[in-house]
């Protein structure tokens, strides 16, 4: 079989090992008549960052043993939340509590909690100890007595954590004991998105590679690839309340490039935007398709300064693979001091930048237009050009003066050589 998504494309140009491996997790939980209540069959793992003893940063990939407990768990009334909860490994846990309405059930707060005192995970870790994360659940309402499917990856990020869910089939407050045969698809799913098995590494070749939104493997081509175009400009906003706090007009394209360059175009269409708004710290997180993770992380300096400007510090990128949630690469780059500008204004450049991630991998930006602070009337403030854009403003004004001073010198010297030729015709006579 071959490999036709993108992500798993990326994953055998960027010469990984294989799948990381995580067990399917199912929960039944029964009330006390020994009757159904809450049903969840998912697949999970972790992406933890965290400080060595070196005071370096590393990022770690927890996944789930097949030894699972799920102790706790709580069938849940009309007073009370529906809990699920796991533990697994040394001290690590995780659950999820549901509230209900009179006609639907949703998810409440994600709460995970791992324990750095594990050494075969975080054998160098400078705190230690369990640290507790706790994320609002994004589930969107089910009706009751509805089945929530998700075969699509999902994924919840706070706090130098991302977790990462797929294959999700749940059901809390089951009617009568019986899971339901009417399904509620999440967003990410579509008619043809139905799970299918990953192709093993033995058996899968690659010939060629085109971008994200249509990459295919076939037989080499007999003539030169197409060349990906730039990448559409999509426009994204986060709010604080009621209020717009960032926005962003940007297009963005990604450069992976370890073994055989690969462009990958995000497609704004199919990407959504999250993250969070502070008076001196604001992140916008953009996950494409559920196979792109990108956050850009925006800080203010010289905070005591008549006019503070803010400028982008960090960014991350993680690569998934959506068809079992693998992670192909996770990087990122906080030393970063890009788009630079007074605290109160936007910044623009519309001429193609290049952000270097790591040597693997890079982001091109097009057409950017940011404020990350102090957004008035979800409008941009007044725009700070990037020195490229202001190249351009001046090329068109030097080229029209230089094409009028040539004009100048042509009429000049016409006059010079007709005044001659009068003398001389004068002189003659």
């Amino acid at each position: 079989p071959l490999c036709r998504s993108p992500a798993c494309l990326l994953l055998l140009l960027l010469g990984a090992s294989g799948f990381f491996q995580s067990y399917a997790v199912e929960v039944d939980v029964k009330d006390a008549s020994n009757t159904t209540c809450l049903y969840a069959k998912w697949m999970m793992k972790f992406l933890i960052k965290y400080e060595t003893n070196s005071s370096d940063y590393k990022n770690i990939t927890l996944d789930l043993p097949s030894n699972v407990t799920h102790d706790g768990s709580v069938c849940g009334n009309d007073t009370q939340a529906a809990l699920l909860t796991l533990q697994f490994g040394e001290g690590h846990s995780w659950s999820n509590n549901f509230t209900k309405t009179n006609e639907t059930y949703q998810g409440d707060f994600v709460t995970f909690t791992y324990n750095t005192n594990d050494t075969a995970v975080f054998p160098d870790a400078k705190r230690k100890g369990p640290i507790t994360v706790v994320v609002k659940d994004t589930m969107l309402p089910v009706q009751l007595n509805n089945v929530y499917v998700c075969h699509n990856t999902d994924f919840f990020e706070a706090e130098n954590v991302i977790q990462i869910f797929w294959n999700v089939t749940l059901q809390a407050f089951v009617q009568n004991g019986t899971i339901s045969k009417n399904e509620s698809r999440c967003r990410a799913d579509t008619p043809t998105s139905a799970p299918t098995v990953p192709p093993t590494i033995a058996n899968t070749t690659i010939a060629n590679a085109t971008s994200a939104s249509t990459s295919t493997l076939a037989p080499a081509p007999t003539s030169a690839p197409k060349p990906v175009e730039n990448p559409e400009t999509g426009n994204y906003s986060l709010k604080s309340g009621n209020k717009t706090c960032l926005l962003a007009t940007v297009g963005l394209q990604l450069n992976v490039s370890k073994d055989k360059p690969v462009l990958i175009n995000i497609n704004p269409k199919t990407t959504s935007a999250d993250g969070t708004c502070g008076n001196t710290t604001a992140t916008l997180r953009l996950n494409d398709g559920n196979s792109t993770l990108i956050a850009f992380t925006f800080v203010v300096k010289n905070t005591s300064a008549s006019v503070p400007k803010f400028y982008l510090k960090e960014v991350n990128v993680t690569l998934l693979n959506h068809l079992n949630g693998s992670v192909i690469s996770n990087a990122d780059n906080n030393n970063f001091s890009k788009w630079d500008t007074f605290l109160g204004s936007s910044y623009m450049c519309r001429k193609e930048q290049t952000l270097e991630i790591n040597e693997n991998l890079q982001i091109h930006t097009f057409n950017l237009w940011i404020q990350p602070f102090l957004v008035k009337e979800n409008k941009f403030s007044t725009a700070e050009e990037c020195f490229a854009d202001s190249d351009l403003n001046f090329v068109i004004p030097i080229a029209v003066g230089m094409a009028l001073g040539f004009l100048i010198i042509l009429v000049f010297i016409s006059y010079i050589i007709g005044r001659r030729k009068s003398r001389t015709g004068y002189q003659s006579v």
